[in-house]
C-alpha cells in the first residue's frame, strides 16, 4: 500500500523533481488530461471529481508517509487542479499551454479561498483543494480567454 500512495501522489515520481516539482507534477497531468478529453463533458466530470477524492485520501497517507505537511514530493493535487482548469476545454495545443500557465499562476499565488483552504483545512484535503480552487479560477480565465480572444 505504502508504494501504491507513493506512486500517485508524486504523480510516478515527478514530485521528486529537486526543482520546481508541482510544475512538474502539472507537466504531467497533461497527459491524462489528454486522454480523458475524449470523454463527454458529464463523464469527464464524474472522473474528476472521483479524482478529487483519490487525490484527497492518497495526499492525507503521504503526509503521513513523508512525515511533512503538504509535502512538495506530493503533485497529485496539481493533477487534479488541471484537471479542473480543463474542464469544458476544447483540446488544442494552445489550450492546454494557456491552461498550464493560467493553473500555474493562480495555484502559485493562492487567491482566496484558495489560501484559506492551504493554511487551514487538515490532512489530504487542505492538500487538494487549494488546487482545486486554483483550477476554477484558472478554468474561469481560459474559457474568458478563448471566448474574446
Amino acid at each position: 500500500m505504502r508504494r501504491f500512495v507513493i506512486l500517485f501522489a508524486t504523480w510516478g515520481g515527478t514530485g521528486y523533481s529537486p526543482v520546481a516539482s508541482g510544475t512538474v507534477g502539472t507537466l504531467a497531468a497533461i497527459p491524462l488530461y489528454l486522454v480523458l478529453a475524449r470523454l463527454p463533458l458529464s463523464l469527464y466530470m464524474l472522473t474528476l471529481v472521483t479524482f478529487c477524492f483519490f487525490s484527497c485520501w492518497v495526499s492525507g497517507l503521504a503526509e503521513e508517509i513523508f512525515a511533512e505537511k503538504d509535502s512538495g514530493k506530493i503533485v497529485i493535487d496539481e493533477v487534479a487542479g488541471y484537471l479542473v482548469t480543463m474542464t469544458g476545454v476544447a483540446v488544442s495545443w494552445q489550450s492546454v499551454v494557456a491552461g498550464f500557465f493560467l493553473f500555474r499562476f493562480f495555484d502559485i499565488t493562492k487567491l482566496q479561498p484558495a489560501r484559506y483552504c492551504d493554511r487551514h483545512l487538515k490532512n489530504g484535503y487542505g492538500v487538494v483543494l487549494d488546487d482545486v480552487v486554483a483550477g476554477v479560477y484558472s478554468c474561469i480565465a481560459l474559457h474568458l480567454l478563448q471566448r474574446f480572444m
